[in-house]
């Protein structure tokens, strides 16, 4: 199969890349991988059943990403987020999610608003189950219906690029305990404020609760 790889055309190589790409930082984002944990090409090439070819490339654009790092001596290994990364996401989550909470509330189709409706409700549901994981996906989906609802592909592949590591944020600030409550009465007030359509209360529930996700993960982070 490896031979076979690397005889695809450059597009078809590429694709195959992206693919596991996509596979490994997801592994990563949900924990199979830690940080300071070696990345062996070898290993991961057996796992996946591919050649090594992708793997090396795969790994390269993670490194890119800032998601791994190749240390000397050492190999590639997972890169964690630092204090300043966290400062700068979440800077960039308020405005983003401003943005988005404003057209969205204009924008946002019946359907969509019955979808932040059910997927809020998942969120009540996990988080009287005391589930985080589950939580967290419905969480990230909650943010993601409203990101879909803005009905921007510019907006959409700014936030398709930088998803990685909202989550692990947003996986950070529910380690705390204690938080998964609070972060459930914020949805709220955002759902609240698309259900009646006001875009400026939309715009500050979320600003509110990306305020208090950072506070959240600095004071977990101490």
């Amino acid at each position: 199969m490896g031979r076979d790889l690397l005889n695809e055309d450059n597009v078809g190589r590429l694709s195959l890349t992206s693919k596991i790409f996509n596979v490994i930082r997801d592994d990563i984002l949900h924990g199979k991988y830690t940080e300071g944990e070696k990345l062996v090409e070898a290993k991961l090439a057996e796992e996946l059943g591919v050649s090594r070819t992708p793997v090396r490339e795969a790994l390269k654009q993670l490194e890119l990403d800032g998601i791994v790092e190749n240390i000397p001596n050492r190999g590639v290994v997972v890169k964690g987020i630092t204090k300043q990364d966290i400062q700068d996401i979440f800077t960039i989550r308020r405005a983003i999610e401003g943005i988005a909470a404003t057209w969205a509330v204009e924008r946002i189709t019946d359907q969509e608003l019955q979808d932040l409706k059910e997927t809020y409700e998942l969120m009540e549901f996990y988080a009287f189950k005391k589930d985080k994981d589950k939580f967290a996906e419905q969480n990230t989906r909650f943010h993601e219906t409203i990101y879909k609802a803005t009905k921007s592909r510019y907006l959409e592949q700014v936030l398709k690029d930088f998803q990685y590591y909202v989550k692990q944020t947003r996986k950070k600030s529910l380690e705390n305990e204690g938080r998964m409550p609070h972060a459930l009465e914020e949805h709220k007030a955002i759902l609240d404020a698309f259900l009646d359509r006001d875009k400026e209360r939309a715009e500050k529930a979320l600003t509110v609760h990306v305020n208090n996700s950072m506070k959240n993960v600095e004071n977990t982070s101490k």
